[in-house]
């Protein structure tokens, strides 16, 4: 199995239709194209996937001179609150210092209730976007930017 069939097998569990938040196989493919996005893909153990076996979480990332961008987080449902997506984040904080990254930075919707780990992880909401976001019902939310200082 591939990274991206990896990511897909977890974004197709992990995200609700109602929210549009999902990406395409496309879109993902498109974005790991470009070269400095990446992917950060966990078990069920919250370890780095090791071949042959079954991805639990995963992170979209995109680095930019002196920050980096969490672009999509995903987590199958059935592991969340065990760890894995606090891994992840910690993980991708790592890798964004030790490449000279001096901030981090994420989008949300708001009323996600990831919202908790997020701010548990030292992320702290410096911007909103009204209406930014729209479900599949047409209800507008609004977008909260993050930024983690490293």
């Amino acid at each position: 199995m591939s990274d991206l069939d990896h990511i897909m097998s977890v974004m197709d569990a992990a995200f609700d239709p109602h929210w549009r938040e999902a990406w395409t196989r496309q879109q993902v493919e498109n974005s790991l194209a470009m070269p400095h996005t990446y992917a950060i893909i966990f078990d069920k153990h919250a370890r780095l996937l090791a071949p042959g076996s079954e991805a639990a979480g995963f992170i979209l990332a995109r680095r930019a001179p002196s920050e980096e961008e969490l672009l999509l987080i995903g987590v199958r449902p059935e592991v969340r609150n065990s760890g894995v997506g606090r891994a992840l984040i910690e993980y991708f904080s790592d890798v964004a210092r030790k490449e000279g990254a001096e901030r981090v930075f994420l989008e949300m919707r708001a009323n996600n209730p990831a919202e908790k780990l997020y701010l548990s992880c030292g992320f702290e909401p410096i911007g909103r976007r009204a209406n930014y976001y729209r479900t599949l019902d047409g209800t507008l939310l609004d977008a909260i930017t993050f930024a983690q200082r490293l």
